[in-house]
């Protein structure tokens, strides 16, 4: 059962990870490798920082990180990779990371690619506090929702600011309304090598970036050649936090690391499914911790799984069982609140997933496996007849006998006793109690007297 609970898991969280990969895509699939050699390595670096996903805690400090490094390792630029659904993060933490990137030592960028990305809610904010911002084709930037204020000064796009509240824009529109600070070729940014190329010659803060070089090629064509790149992510434990935050590893997280702790209370032991509970209910509920959850979600939540333990007790789905389908219904649809104005919703395949793993799992897997645990097993005892033992204590008419080296309860055949010790012989079976006699001067039946008699 715990191998069909832990595959079910397995894929499970395998589908929330491909509904969530729309919220932390744009990493791998950007064009990243600089063909630029031997002049281009004379120029100084730009630094890459991939946002993606909700802005939480984890992020926004490896934000500032990235800032802070790039202006001591001798980068020229720092380039914000970003695609984002919104930010997660308070009020007073999400105008702290603006400051720090308006008040940026080193020139930084905001690039919302690749093709397709997006840079809603607060995320969006990024681009208007940055010293040049570009987005990719097919990307979109807006639903900024409630004006967030930097130093008592509310950021704006312009005349545009009004129409982002919750509204999204293009690549082409958002140039037209002046919401880039990157005005190249119609085609926008389509990759980060053009973002290189667009930011050459550029004056931030006095300082002239230096990203491309002009080399003459053997056949005497001129080559644009591109600085190198330094990508940066955030490190194995932190990326393991942040995609524990994302909406649909939490709620499955949380959910399966419950019914992994209730598998193990009824295994009556301590073994590796309660382990692996115990750490998906950890990174479920720092994630929980992180998202904007309702706190009636989350405890109709854990009252679904109260109710289904208390028909997983008895190894029958009955009335709680039903009780704890529906409460789980519920609470995956009002589990999460809005992220600025954008509803934060789990994917129908994620929820097809949680519904059907915690259903299959409470009906029919953890019953039939407390069934079996702890059943009383029914085994043939017949090869016991005849068998010969000795008397553990005195049988008059019950008490011990051992047979082949197993202790029994045995009671005398006709009510002959047997003293400790005695041999005797197993004549017949009662349920788990033996009835025996001894080996010699058992009483006879009186049928069997007549007949002696009579012949």
């Amino acid at each position: 059962m715990i191998a069909a609970f832990v595959l079910s898991l397995a894929l499970s969280l395998g589908f929330a990870s491909a509904s969530a990969s729309s919220d932390q895509a744009g990493v791998a699939d950007v064009e990243t490798t600089v063909i630029a050699t031997g002049a281009a390595d004379t120029l100084a670096k730009v630094d890459v920082f991939e946002v993606s996903g909700l802005i939480d805690n984890v992020v926004a400090n490896g934000i500032e990180r990235a800032i802070g490094r790039s202006s001591t390792n001798g980068a020229q630029a720092l380039v914000l990779q970003v695609n984002s659904r919104g930010a997660v993060v308070d009020r007073a933490r999400m105008e702290r990371l603006l400051v720090a990137i308006r008040d940026s030592a080193v020139p930084v960028g905001v690039w919302v690619g690749p093709s397709g990305s997006r840079a809603h809610g607060w995320s969006s904010w990024l681009l208007a506090v940055a010293d040049v911002s570009a987005m990719a084709p097919n990307s979109t930037v807006g639903k900024t929702g409630v004006p967030i204020s930097i130093d008592g000064e509310p950021l704006t796009f312009g005349e545009a600011t009004s129409l982002l509240r919750s509204n999204t824009l293009g690549t082409d529109e958002a140039r037209e309304r002046g919401i880039l600070r990157l005005d190249i070729a119609d085609e926008g940014v389509p990759v980060l090598r053009n973002m290189l190329f667009a930011l050459d010659g550029l004056s931030v803060n006095g300082k002239v970036l230096d990203t491309v070089v002009e080399v003459v090629g053997g056949d005497g064509t001129i080559v644009r050649e591109a600085t190198t790149t330094r990508f940066f992510k955030l490190g194995t434990l932190e990326q393991l936090m942040h995609t524990s935050a994302s909406a649909a590893l939490a709620y499955l997280l949380f959910s399966f690391g419950l019914a992994l702790l209730i598998f193990e209370f009824y295994t009556a032991g301590v073994g590796i499914a309660g382990f692996v509970g115990a750490l998906c209910t950890l990174l479920g509920t720092f994630g929980f911790a992180e998202l904007p959850v309702r706190p009636f979600g989350i405890a109709l939540l854990v009252f679904s799984v109260i109710a289904f333990a208390v028909d997983v007790q008895v190894g029958i789905p009955r009335f709680w069982t039903g009780v704890g389908v529906v409460s789980y219904v519920v609470a995956s649809f009002t589990l999460y609140g809005p992220v600025q104005e954008e509803t934060l919703r789990l994917s129908w395949l994620t929820l097809m997933s949680g519904v059907a793993s915690m259903t299959l799992a409470f009906v029919v897997g953890m019953p039939s496996m407390v069934r079996t645990r702890f059943a009383t097993p029914t085994i043939g005892r017949e090869w016991l007849v005849g068998a010969e033992g000795t008397a553990a204590t005195d049988i008059a008419p019950e008490g011990e006998v051992v047979v082949r080296g197993a202790k029994w309860r045995a009671r005398t055949n006709r009510a002959t006793p047997i003293k400790s010790g005695e041999p005797l012989r197993v004549a017949s079976i009662d349920g788990v109690t033996l009835d025996v006699e001894p080996l010699e001067g058992a009483a006879r039946d009186y049928r069997e007297m007549r007949k002696q008699g009579g012949s």
